[in-house]
């Protein structure tokens, strides 16, 4: 799994931060999503790709790499 973040589409709810914090964090002056794993591992797959759903500003990406 391949994880992308578009930060302009960002609207800082925060979401995947708290879904998957291991994955995900926000920059403290405006709360916009920072990307922490790239390719998380298979046991944050699943979290991913939850927050990747709810991300109101789909900001999220994955693509499933075979």
């Amino acid at each position: 799994m391949k994880v992308t973040v578009d930060e302009a589409r960002c609207c800082g709810a925060g979401q995947c931060v708290l879904i998957a914090p291991e994955v995900f964090d926000q920059r403290d002056d405006d709360g916009i999503v920072i990307l922490l794993a790239s390719e998380p591992g298979a046991d944050q797959h699943t979290q991913v790709r939850e927050a990747a759903a709810v991300c109101p500003g789909a900001a999220i990406q994955v693509i499933d790499q075979a």
